[in-house]
């Protein structure tokens, strides 16, 4: 079990069954549906408050002249924020409990931060998708709910709030949680639990309601400290990034050469035969170094040096997996992607691609559909993506890539697209399978990106 933020040595035979651990989670839903009362209803009832912090917003509230303190004060940091009563950036708060880590992403609701909600909930491992109990699924509900799946976020909770304004009527939320259900199982979302709360007035958030016995689930938080997490990369196919190699050269280490990296997903054992992409080259592990010590087994999301038998040539970018379960090495990669940047995405344009630790150069060869989360309709050859849109695209890159497919791999199934004149974050890309294969093409300019 996981006190505060003391870290946890995770045993090496199911890294997976602690009771506690760290949830990365974010809150999403329409404008005023209540995501960032709920936030900073469970950051004060779980005493994760400083008691200045505390006293500043219950100062602000009485200015403002409410009874009680606006709890949404807590995660709108940003002045506009606070003068509009809106979110717009996402906010990222730290707590914990005694039994458990988080760190929770508030996302905005507007439908022109959809690239906020999408860089919220792009590490989440369970997303909070909050309705209104008076206005039920509505459109921007279903839009959240199209890009957790989208994400393969892999846990959904339901929260239909304000269940106070409706008299906490079982058949509202009940409704409710059928129409959701049913949308969010068709676009292939896991697991959804459903939860009727107040993050105003507090019922089903940390404590049970008193309002609702009807309802017999646990409170946001109860669900929030038990859901299991590091399922989605313990068990897969084993993969480590190398981040840097370590040469000390000195009297007491003369030949030691490590490679050092945080796992991506799976395990990793000593005596286990590798290969190393793109090159192709094998070994065998003969050692892995975890905090100062030597240990057979290292799971993700551990950070380790790993040693191999063989002087074999890795450098940053590297990716070390297991010589049986290695990706296949492309050029050619297909991709949803959700575009970030103000400046719009155009066919032939010049990029850079970042996956995991390694930098590759790249240009955009197509982009052949967006999609309009609306009703999932496909828009076919838009010529462009904007900002906020979601679509498909086809790059050829200058090197081979190791890429898993992300429904296989959030990690080393993600990338992104960076404009090389100014290091801006263009998109945030998943690869996949959803595109149609087509021959590749060979683009040609009078820089030298010749591919």
């Amino acid at each position: 079990m996981t006190t505060g933020f003391t870290d946890t040595v995770v045993p090496s035979d199911a890294p997976d069954r602690l009771p506690g651990g760290l949830l990365r989670l974010a809150t999403c839903g329409s404008v005023d549906d209540g995501k960032s009362t709920l936030v900073g209803r469970l950051l004060y009832d779980t005493k994760s408050v400083l008691a200045d912090q505390a006293s500043a917003i219950e100062e602000a509230s009485r200015r403002r002249g409410q009874d009680g303190p606006d709890l949404a004060l807590l995660t709108d940091g940003l002045r506009a924020e606070r003068e509009q009563g809106i979110t717009i950036d996402v906010a990222y708060r730290y707590f914990a409990t005694p039994r458990r880590r988080f760190i929770l992403a508030d996302a905005p609701g507007h439908v022109q931060y959809t690239r906020n909600m999408v860089t919220g909930a792009s590490t989440a491992d369970l997303a909070v998708v909050l309705v209104d109990a008076r206005n039920g699924v509505i459109e921007q509900t279903r839009r959240h709910a199209a890009v957790a799946a989208l994400l393969r976020v892999p846990h959904v909770v339901l929260a239909v709030n304000k269940m106070d304004l409706v008299g906490y009527r079982e058949t509202v939320f009940a409704a409710i949680v059928e129409e959701f259900t049913a949308y969010a199982s068709g676009l292939g979302v896991p697991e959804i639990t459903a939860i009727p709360i107040s993050a105003l007035a507090g019922d089903n958030v940390v404590e049970p309601s008193a309002h609702m016995d009807w309802y017999g689930g646990p409170t946001v938080l109860e669900h929030l400290e038990t859901v299991p997490v590091g399922q989605d990369g313990a068990f897969r196919h084993a993969r480590l990034p190398v981040q840097y190699v370590i040469r000390p050269q000195t009297a007491e280490h003369p030949d030691y050469r490590g490679y050092a990296g945080q796992i991506a997903a799976g395990a990793l054992r000593v005596g286990e035969p590798v290969t190393v992409l793109p090159s192709g080259r094998t070994s065998r592990v003969s050692g892995i170094d975890l905090l100062g010590r030597s240990v057979e087994t290292a799971w993700t999301p551990q950070s380790v040096t790993l040693l191999l038998e063989d002087d074999v040539d890795v450098s940053r970018g590297d990716l070390i997996v297991p010589t049986g379960d290695a990706p296949a090495t492309t050029r050619d990669v297909e991709a949803t992607v959700c575009h970030l940047a103000d400046r719009p995405l155009t066919t032939g344009q010049r990029v850079l691609l970042k996956h995991t630790t390694r930098t590759v150069k790249a240009i955009v060869q197509e982009i052949p559909s967006r999609l309009t989360l609306d009703d999932l309709s496909q828009h076919p050859d838009p010529g462009q993506l904007v900002a906020n849109d979601i679509g498909r695209i086809k790059v050829r890159t200058s090197e081979p890539l190791a890429l898993d497919a992300y429904a296989d791999s959030r990690r080393t199934g993600s990338f992104l697209l960076i404009d090389p004149a100014d290091g801006t974050t263009l998109a945030a890309c998943m690869a996949g399978d959803s595109f149609v294969a087509a021959e590749a093409a060979v683009a040609v300019d009078e820089e030298g990106w010749d591919f």
